[in-house]
């Protein structure tokens, strides 16, 4: 671990939050600061060569941009994605990042304001999940911190889905290659999303007009879950010890068709 470098996609407006990001990972991650590369998506370019210097990628969240809208940089987010994937590069997406990695590789994202989940919810995990290596050591049902009204319909051809309630798609992976997202935040403790929520306020206006159940969404959250390893232990598991160079191509999932364009509110933290 001491070696692993890691880069973070970020999609941000807020520079507070942007740096309180780019901390909840190295927290999670437990890495120190000089493994942690950064681009801001909205408005630093994704050059391929990034993917050269680092042995995992991560993909966060985005108080105000949606998944499944439109923007003049989400072709080549979506794009450098596969790359990643078509490299073997590990790769994390935690909610907002979650969605995207399922719009890359053909999945559908909606916008679901009836449905969003707010605060500490039950997870289970499927049958997939309890065998997959990066799951199996959670119990079949735990607990997570979300923040979410948009959310996945349709996995990517042949992704297999690890955990679910009463919305399925909580976590997934692809079949044939080291990538994982999860709809809950995997980066966020109690602490951190509690910050997230109260700042990004005004996106959830429409789920939570009354500031009572928004209150009791803040009180909910849970300060330590089974989640609070989970991006260590992906970074343990699938990040190369080796030289990025070194690493080998384990699979090369193929690009989904073209997909019409869109646009929307802001939807996830």
């Amino acid at each position: 671990m001491e070696r692993i470098r890691v880069l973070l996609l970020q999609a941000r407006n807020t520079p507070d939050m942007e740096r309180q990001e780019q901390e909840c990972f190295l927290e999670r991650c437990q890495i120190r600061t000089d493994q942690l590369a950064t681009v801001n998506v909205t408005r630093e370019p994704l050059r391929r060569g990034l993917l050269g210097d680092v042995h995992a990628l991560l993909i966060g969240g985005a108080g105000e941009y949606s998944a499944y809208a439109s923007y003049p940089w989400m072709d080549a987010l979506l794009g450098f994605v596969r790359s990643a994937a078509q490299r073997g590069l590990p790769t994390f997406g935690s909610c907002w990042g979650h969605q995207i990695l399922a719009r890359a590789f053909g999945g559908t994202v909606v916008h679901d304001s009836k449905r969003a989940e707010l605060g500490c919810r039950a997870v289970r995990l499927t049958d997939a999940g309890q065998s997959d290596p990066l799951f199996q050591r959670f119990p079949d049902r735990f607990r997570a911190n979300m923040g979410h009204h948009d959310r996945v319909i349709d996995l990517p051809p042949g992704a297999v889905e690890l955990a679910r309630n009463d919305q399925p798609y909580q976590a997934f992976r692809l079949a044939d290659a080291p990538v994982y997202g999860t709809q809950f935040h995997s980066e966020l403790d109690a602490t951190r999303e509690r910050e997230r929520l109260i700042v990004y306020r005004e996106y959830y206006r429409e789920d939570l007009p009354d500031e009572n159940g928004f209150q009791r969404v803040i009180d909910n959250l849970a300060d330590t879950t089974e989640v609070d390893r989970l991006l260590h232990d992906f970074l343990h598991a699938f990040a190369a010890p080796a030289s990025p160079a070194s690493r080998a191509s384990a699979a090369t999932p193929t690009a989904p068709a073209s997909e019409p364009a869109s646009s929307g509110p802001s939807t996830a933290s």
